[in-house]
């Protein structure tokens, strides 16, 4: 009788395929190692940085932009409300952009004005509907748009003081 045992040729096989592959790969990799093929390179030295490269280098990490403070501007001069009108309200008033009631057209201002200097003068500061506040002229103060809102105003017809609201 043989010592051959059915069955096992698989169970065999099972295990000594992947032993065969480890082994030989502990052996190559020994070798690898041994002769100096695996872990002997070492990172080429940096090349001298030439003064044009250094040039190249601070041109590229240069700011997009920078920040300049200007100087005071001085003392605010006050305009006139028909300088006002002129410079910033007239851009929407003149055409009636917007709804904006136009200048000198009592039909448009008419309600407005019935409503009162006061009520007036406040939605001009604070801004309605599609008028941001002051205007659009955020630099103006709230004298300058009471002026503006009166002068605009009497244009249409009313007969409004801007020096009341300044006391």
């Amino acid at each position: 009788m043989s010592g051959y045992k059915e069955g096992s040729s698989i169970k065999e096989l099972i295990i000594v395929i992947p032993g065969t592959i480890i082994g030989f790969t502990l052996l190559v990799s020994l070798l690898a190692y041994l002769f100096g093929v695996i872990g002997s390179e070492k990172p080429a030295p940096a090349k001298e940085v030439t003064e044009a490269a250094e040039q190249k280098i601070a041109a590229n990490i240069q700011p997009v932009a920078t920040v300049e403070v200007a100087a005071d501007a001085g003392e605010h001069v006050e305009k006139s409300g028909e300088e006002i009108v002129k410079v910033t309200c007239s851009a929407c008033h003149a055409a009636g952009a917007l709804g904006a009631p136009k200048i000198g057209n009592a039909g448009d201002w008419g309600p407005r004005i019935s409503q009162g200097y006061e009520t007036l003068v406040k939605h001009a500061i604070e801004g309605i509907r599609s008028m941001p506040p002051r205007g659009g002229g955020a630099d103006l103060t709230d004298h300058e748009v009471a002026d503006a809102v009166a002068y605009m105003a009497n244009q249409a017809g009313a007969k409004f003081d801007a020096a009341s609201l300044k006391k």
